[in-house]
């Protein structure tokens, strides 16, 4: 997997929801490249988030606030920007959150994606434009089946519906809009990705090294799932050699869906992969599973969430020369690292960008 410095440095960049967690790293990323980066997005959430820890915002050219709803001011500031490349992960990226605010989910994801895709039409300085969607779009029947990018597409939760939702939606607007247009675009989805800085509510490292340092407890809702855990820097380069790809002479060829999963010894049950955390720390805490979720959360709802997750890559492997090669302990091990130093008042950018950089060191080793 070889990434190309010269192509990245001074291109224009847009990110939507790069005050997120995946959005603020591939941010950093591009940042280190040489690129000239713009966000779009909402304020972060939270009393921590990656985005204000890392102090993003002193390294964007553009830190645009503001509800990707809005069409008319999204055209605006696209048209202004002008950006080559855009990454879209702007979204309401829990499942948890879509049981509570259903509506909210579902216009986030499926309206945001339309407008990003309303707001690329027509431009001639637009050259790639790479839609992030979750391994969770796929029609889930249990049976343990690995999910290729030609699987069903479907979703039992209104995450995933909507996820599902803009993946259609793009094939559509590609179809219709942008067949005869410079604007190459593509769909990729990841797997379950982590790493440091990530506060979403529910998100199992996060609760699990909270516990851990603070000598708690953990609780477990679904310790028998099976999940493709992967650190978040993984799938990000990946779609760098995408967008390059979407953005060449033979771009069309690299059109359409994209699996960016680990590979098949990184899909673990979430109570083995726990125990790879606690042990990294050397933590006496207990974990404890408390299968009535629903009551746990006081809602009237039954929330339901997949057994196994398994997603097949062999199509990027082949076809992009992107193989993952962080094994769950070593990508366990850097996010330790990160929580630690944030919880020691580091320099988080220089630590962020220490990670990135060791990162691009360890894959040129391979």
């Amino acid at each position: 997997m070889k990434i190309d410095n010269q192509f990245w440095k001074n291109k224009k960049v847009l990110i939507t929801g790069h005050t997120g967690f995946k959005g603020g790293w591939l941010t950093m990323i591009l940042n280190h490249l040489g690129c000239q980066v713009s966000g779009f997005s909402l304020n972060p959430t939270g009393k921590n988030n990656f985005f204000s820890s890392v102090n993003l915002k002193k390294i964007l050219k553009n830190d645009i606030r503001h509800d990707i709803k809005d069409l008319n001011f999204l055209k605006k500031k696209v048209n202004q920007i002008k950006p080559e490349i855009i990454f879209h992960l702007a979204a309401q990226s829990s499942v948890i959150e879509s049981f509570k605010d259903s509506s909210k989910t579902v216009s986030s994801n499926v309206i945001g994606t339309a407008n990003i895709l309303e707001a690329a039409k027509k431009t001639n300085f637009l050259k790639s434009l790479v839609i992030i969607t979750t391994d969770k779009v796929y029609q889930n029947y249990e049976n343990r089946k690995y999910f290729d990018e030609n699987s069903k597409l479907g979703g039992d939760d209104i995450y995933s519906g909507s996820k599902a939702c803009c993946e259609i939606l793009t094939n559509s607007y590609r179809k219709s809009f942008f067949a005869n247009s410079n604007c190459k675009i593509a769909t990729v989805r990841a797997g379950n990705c982590f790493g440091g800085g990530d506060w979403t509510k529910e998100r199992i490292v996060k609760d699990a090294l909270e516990a851990f340092y603070d000598h708690n407890n953990l609780i477990l809702r679904n310790p028998n799932a099976t999940r493709p855990w992967q650190h978040v820097l993984e799938p990000l380069f990946g779609y760098l050699i995408l967008a390059k790809n979407l953005y060449s002479k033979n771009g069309t060829k690299f059109e359409g869906p994209w699996n960016f999963g680990p590979s098949l010894r990184q899909n673990l049950k979430v109570l083995k992969f726990v125990q790879i955390i606690k042990t990294k720390l050397k933590s006496k805490s207990k974990i404890k599973v408390k299968r009535n979720f629903s009551k746990m959360r006081k809602m009237k709802v039954k929330i339901f969430e997949s057994k196994d997750l398994n997603i097949n890559s062999k199509k990027v492997f082949k076809n992009l020369k992107w193989k993952p090669f962080l094994t769950v302990e070593a990508a366990v091990e850097m996010t330790i690292k990160w929580y630690t130093n944030f919880r020691k008042k580091k320099n988080m950018f220089d630590f962020t960008k220490k990670q990135i950089e060791e990162y691009i060191y360890l894959n040129k080793k391979k």
